[in-house]
C-alpha cells in the first residue's frame, strides 16, 4: 500500500507516544487514551508511570530521576585552605605561648617577672594556650566527643584570658581609687585572692555548660537543609555540631560579658599614674580585642544564607579566638620576654619602699601634678611596678 507522499511504513495511529524513563503521564481531559509526559523535577523521582515521588530529605533523585541516591555529606577538611590558614595561626600562637612560658618558668624569680604578677600570668597564658588549641577541635570530625570538647572549650579560653585581665584591671582600679581618699589599702590584692576571684569567675562559664549539657546532651548531626539547593546535583548534607547560631553566641556571650567589663575598666584605669606598666598594655589590649570581635559579627552572621557558610563561619571563628589570643599574648607579654632575654641589665630590682607609700606618693603626685610622676630614667615607674606587683605576695595590714 502506497501512502502519501511515497511513504510505505505505516504511520502511528496512536494519540501519544511513550514517556521517557523519568517523566511521568499527564492524561489529556476528556481523552482517556492521550496524554502528555512530565518531567520529575527538583528532588521528584518517577513513582510509577502517573506519579512522581519526592526522595527521602537524605536522598536526591538519579541522574534519569527513576529513583534516588544518598546526598554526599561533607565537612571541613584538614587540607582544605578554609583549615590550612586557622591551623598555621594557631600553630603558630601555640609555639609562641610555650615560649613565653618557658622563659617566665626559667626567669621565675626575675624582677621583671615577678612585677607581672606570675600567678594570674599563667592563668592568662593558660586561656591564650586554649584559645589557639580551639582551632582544632573545631576543624576536628564532629562526634559525640568532639562536640563536647568545643562546648567546653570553644568559651573557656576566653574566659580564662578575659577573667585574669579583668581581674587585674580592677586590681588597678580599687588601687588608685582607695589611693585618692585614703592611704589604707583596698581588700583582696594578694594573689591568693586574685586567683580566687579569677576562678571564680571561670566557674561561671564552666557552670553554664554543664546546666547546657544537662538541659541538651552534646551530639553531632547531619543538616541536610543547609545546602539543600535548587540543583540537586549541588546538595550537600553538613556534619557538624549540635551548636546553632544562637547556642553560639549564647556560649561566647559571658565570655562578651567580661571582655567589654575589663574594656570599661580598662577605660577607667587610663588615667591611673604612667608609672604603673601594666595599665595602659591592657587598655590597648581590649581595645584591640574589641575591634576584632566587631569585625566578625558582620562577617559571621552575614554569611548565613552563603553556600560556603560552613567554612566561612569556623574559619572566621577560629582565627578571631586565635587573633584575640595573638592580641593579649603580644602586647603583654612580648615586651617583657624581650627584655628578660635581651636586655638582662634593665631586669633588676629597684629600691624597696613600702607599697602603701608608693601607692600614696604616685596617686598624690598624679593628682596634684599630672607630670610629677615622671622620673629621669624611669625611677618611679619600676618603683610602682615592683611595689604593686613584685610586692603584692606580701599581705597589706589592712587587706587581711
Amino acid at each position: 500500500m502506497q501512502w502519501p507522499g511515497g511513504v510505505r511504513q505505516v504511520p502511528t495511529s496512536i494519540c501519544s507516544q511513550p514517556c521517557r524513563p523519568g517523566y511521568r503521564k499527564k492524561i489529556v481531559k476528556g481523552t482517556p487514551c492521550c496524554w502528555h509526559c512530565e518531567r520529575c523535577d527538583g528532588y521528584q523521582y518517577q513513582g510509577d508511570t502517573f506519579t512522581c515521588r519526592m526522595c527521602r530529605f537524605d536522598l536526591r533523585p538519579n541522574e534519569n530521576h527513576t529513583g534516588c541516591r544518598p546526598i554526599p555529606i561533607v565537612k571541613l577538611e584538614w587540607s582544605s585552605p578554609w583549615a590550612l590558614i586557622p591551623v598555621f595561626i594557631a600553630v603558630l600562637g601555640i609555639l609562641a605561648t610555650l615560649f613565653v612560658v618557658i622563659t617566665f618558668i626559667r626567669y621565675n624569680d626575675t624582677p621583671i617577672v615577678k612585677a607581672s604578677g606570675r600567678e594570674l600570668s599563667y592563668v592568662l597564658l593558660t586561656g591564650i594556650f586554649l584559645c589557639y588549641a580551639t582551632t582544632f577541635l573545631m576543624i576536628s570530625t564532629p562526634d559525640v566527643g568532639v562536640c563536647s570538647l568545643r562546648r567546653i572549650f570553644l568559651g573557656l579560653g576566653m574566659s580564662i584570658s578575659y577573667a585574669a585581665l579583668l581581674t587585674k584591671t580592677n586590681r588597678i582600679y580599687r588601687i588608685f581609687e582607695q589611693g585618692k581618699v585614703s592611704v589604707s589599702a583596698p581588700r583582696f590584692i594578694s594573689p591568693a585572692s586574685q586567683l580566687a576571684i579569677t576562678f571564680s569567675l571561670i566557674s561561671v562559664q564552666l557552670l553554664g555548660v554543664c546546666i547546657w549539657f544537662g538541659m541538651d546532651p552534646s551530639k553531632a548531626l547531619v543538616d541536610y537543609e543547609d545546602q539543600r539547593t535548587a540543583d540537586p546535583e549541588l546538595a550537600r548534607g553538613i556534619l557538624k555540631c549540635d551548636i546553632s547560631d544562637l547556642s553560639l553566641i549564647c556560649l561566647l556571650g559571658y565570655s562578651m560579658l567580661l571582655m567589654v567589663t575589663c574594656t570599661v575598666y580598662a577605660i577607667k584605669t587610663r588615667g591611673v599614674p604612667e608609672t604603673f606598666n601594666e595599665a595602659k598594655p591592657i587598655g590597648f589590649t581590649m581595645y584591640t580585642t574589641c575591634i576584632v570581635w566587631l569585625a566578625f559579627i558582620p562577617i559571621f552572621f552575614g554569611t548565613s544564607q552563603s553556600a560556603e557558610k560552613m567554612y566561612i563561619q569556623t574559619t572566621t571563628l577560629t582565627i578571631s579566638v586565635s587573633l584575640s589570643a595573638s592580641v593579649s599574648l603580644g602586647m603583654l607579654y612580648m615586651p617583657k620576654v624581650y627584655v628578660v632575654l635581651f636586655h638582662p641589665e634593665q631586669n633588676v630590682a629597684k629600691r624597696a619602699r613600702s607599697l602603701k607609700a608608693v601607692v600614696t606618693a604616685a596617686t598624690m603626685s598624679n593628682k596634684f601634678n599630672p607630670k610629677g610622676s615622671m622620673r629621669p630614667n624611669g625611677e618611679a615607674k619600676t618603683e610602682l611596678c615592683d611595689s604593686l606587683e613584685s610586692h603584692s605576695e606580701s599581705h597589706w595590714p589592712s587587706a587581711n
